[in-house]
């Protein structure tokens, strides 16, 4: 499987292959789904909170007498019922944090990578001529090479140039491949990967690579 490489002018000016271990298997759909709803459920805070009849500051004298008034008796104004009350059973501060097995979350990106590749959704940049900021350069690159359609941009190191060219770009946005999750593949619609970043994928992805480090836990 191979994949174009575009200069920052949009110009081709070559081809790379691109490894079947990574971007060539056959996508797992139960641990893709698996690994998005495990990163969507780590982003929540869980801080919700509302407070039970005992955590309701309202006074704890009877509302009205027991007998002869032809009302229901109460004994408390915190009670749910009434406007100022508690909520019953309602959200707690709580942890909805999962876990997944690291084979299982490489497989994961591993699957995504491959849906991108059948679609013909990945190119590669070479950005060894940008030097300064080109915002513009960069817009028209993205119409170029990904048709104008989202687009992320995944680069190896910080690179000032190209991070500030992408910043004001509303359809487009930047990632290290160190942070390279399943929700962000996703969302975007084109995958620009600077060669640099496809070395560093490549590395951490393969099969037969090395197990050093970790995905991203968000």
């Amino acid at each position: 499987m191979k994949a174009a490489v575009f200069n920052i002018a949009g110009e081709e000016i070559g081809q790379v292959d691109l490894p079947a271990d990574v971007f060539g298997i056959q996508p797992n759909k139960a641990v893709l789904h698996q690994a998005l709803v495990r990163q969507q459920a780590n982003a929540r805070q869980g801080t919700h909170a509302t407070q039970t009849r005992g955590q309701v500051s309202r006074t704890t004298a009877k509302w009205f007498r027991q007998k002869g008034t032809g009302r229901a008796r109460h004994g408390s104004r915190s009670a749910n019922i009434f406007v100022g009350g508690a909520v019953s059973h309602g959200p707690q501060p709580r942890s909805y944090r999962k876990s997944m097995p690291r084979q299982m979350r490489r497989l994961a990106l591993r699957s995504a990578l491959s849906v991108k590749a059948a679609q013909s959704s990945i190119a590669v940049l070479d950005p060894s001529d940008l030097s300064e900021p080109r915002t513009r350069v960069m817009s028209d690159l993205v119409d170029s090479v990904c048709d104008g359609r989202s687009t992320l941009v995944l680069i190896g190191e910080r690179n000032e140039a190209l991070e500030q060219s992408i910043r004001n770009l509303p359809h487009v946005r930047y990632l290290r491949a160190g942070y390279l999750n399943v929700r962000d593949l996703l969302a975007f619609e084109r995958l620009l990967i600077a060669e640099d970043a496809l070395e560093a994928v490549t590395r951490h992805l393969s099969v037969e690579g090395s197990d050093e480090g970790d995905d991203d836990d968000a």
